[in-house]
């Protein structure tokens, strides 16, 4: 018996799941895999795509679930393969004050996909500014854009734990380091 290799270099997706995902001109799929639900997960230069296989029966008593799902690279905070699991965990950026979306998603063989998924992410990152605000205690302000280089650079805060994100003097700190940090950037 030939031991199961997580990291295979093929990518396998058929052309019908291809034509489900909504691709931009001249987007190409890198890598991808199937999850155990029969969903496909497509990486490209520009984002995660989440595609449903065409040919899998879905329970039409329930609402139907979208067939795609594009989530730019950018988007993505973090994203944590645990091999016992078998679980692909993808956080999106969240908003302040708002559930941060997450998706878990059952993979037995992440193949190249899980070394896309970590390349990009961390092209996305333009900028990460240190902003202490009590002690060792503070914020990281964070300036992300597509890997690809196209678009505005978006701008968030991550706040360490016990930091109050209203409390006045912490958003003087932290707009001050926003305002240096798009300096650095000649913005």
């Amino acid at each position: 018996m030939t031991p199961r290799n997580p990291f295979k270099r093929s990518v396998d997706v058929p052309g019908d799941v291809v034509a489900q995902a909504s691709l931009a001109p001249g987007e190409k799929v890198l890598a991808g895999t199937r999850t155990t639900d029969g969903t496909w997960l497509l990486g490209t230069h520009k984002a995660l795509h989440v595609v449903l296989d065409p040919g899998a029966e879905v329970d039409r008593e329930v609402e139907a679930p979208p067939v795609e799902r594009r989530i730019p690279w950018e988007r993505i905070e973090r994203a944590d393969w645990d091999r016992d699991e078998e679980l692909l965990v993808v956080e999106e950026v969240g908003e302040f004050g708002r559930v941060r979306p997450r998706h878990e998603l059952a993979v037995a063989e992440p193949g190249l996909l899980l070394e896309l998924v970590r390349e990009r992410v961390t092209a996305s990152v333009v900028l990460q500014r240190r902003v202490n605000t009590e002690g060792k205690k503070g914020l990281l302000v964070i300036g992300r854009r597509s890997p690809v280089g196209d678009g505005e650079i978006s701008w968030a805060y991550q706040f360490d734990a016990g930091v109050d994100p209203e409390d006045p003097s912490v958003m003087a700190a932290a707009e001050a380091g926003l305002r240096a940090a798009q300096a650095d950037l000649g913005l």
